[in-house]
């Protein structure tokens, strides 16, 4: 039965196979609680057999320490579709694991940095105003001054940026296009590098369209673009670990400590619900007790 279910995962609902692999393992300690219980097939589960699984994966016992609440939730979201495949196959009678919710994980505030560790950032990168210099502060202050994904970034055309609308053309997850404004220093940098850094690099390519080029010539890689950002965090003594979504977090983050409204943030994200950008509200509100906390005198007794 676990063969047949995770054959249907892999053929039929095209499971990366890294989950799969994690759905394997989750699975396999799943028919190991249920035969220590005395379970001779999916036909004799009942709910609290699953909730027991669940609990033994939070608790842990003496094979497997205790599982993080996003790694019990995956191991539960593998068990429900399992009964949940079986049921609709007409393999067992009823669903014992409908009404066993995983647990949920911790909301995670999006780590953001302060304005002055960007601008320290951003002036790192184009030291020395070699071609790839003025590349590499071209992108990255199209990442903080737009809010784009690496992939949307790294993925631009010159034809996608016009500079005389102040707009650029992104092309975000699964075909969804948006257009989004781009601040005067990012395009100040772009500028300079359609200038003085492109037309060299290109001319030892092939001929592309893309905006970003690494040194052949060729498109610019998602991996390229990383390494730009650390080398360029490290140049200026930004503490952390700073990556191309730090920059979108920093966007977001200082827009709405600067007044702007969470839909407006959430059109400028591209996130479907609104629901994903009010995460960052969260972390405004921690800005606004810290400076309560220090700037109010009855706050502190």
């Amino acid at each position: 039965m676990l063969r047949t279910y995770l054959d249907h995962l892999a053929v039929e609902r095209g499971l990366a196979v890294n989950t799969l692999s994690s759905y394997r393992r989750d699975l396999r300690r799943y028919g190991e609680v249920l035969a220590s219980a005395g379970v001779g097939g999916l036909d004799e589960v009942r709910e609290a057999h699953v909730a027991e699984y669940l609990a033994r994966l939070r608790e842990g016992d003496p094979d497997h320490p205790p599982l993080s609440a996003s790694s019990a939730a995956r191991a539960v979201i593998a068990v429900r579709g399992l009964h949940r495949f079986a049921h609709r196959e007409g393999l067992t009678a009823t669903d014992p694991a409908r009404l066993v919710r995983p647990p949920t994980p911790p909301r995670r505030l999006p780590k953001a940095i302060p304005l002055s560790d960007v601008e320290r950032l951003l002036a790192a990168a184009g030291v020395g105003g070699t071609p790839l210099a003025l590349r590499d502060r071209a992108l990255l202050e199209v990442l903080y001054g737009t809010g784009a994904r690496i992939s949307e970034a790294v993925g631009l055309a010159v034809d996608d940026l016009d500079s005389e609308t102040g707009t650029v053309l992104l092309h975000g997850k699964g075909g969804k296009n948006r257009i989004a404004p781009v601040g005067s220093y990012a395009l100040r940098a772009v500028d300079e590098y359609l200038v003085r850094a492109r037309p060299g690099l290109v001319s030892r390519g092939r001929g592309t369209a893309r905006l970003f080029l690494n040194a052949r010539g060729g498109s610019l890689s998602r991996q390229s673009a990383w390494s730009i950002l650390r080398a360029a965090a490290e140049r200026a003594g930004v503490p952390g670990e700073v990556s191309p979504h730090t920059l979108r977090h920093s966007f977001a983050t200082h827009l709405l400590d600067g007044g702007a409204d969470v839909r407006v943030v959430q059109e400028l994200l591209g996130h479907a619900s609104v629901t994903t950008t009010q995460v960052y509200t969260l972390v405004t509100v921690d800005r606004l007790r810290e400076v309560y906390a220090t700037a109010h005198p009855r706050a502190l007794g």
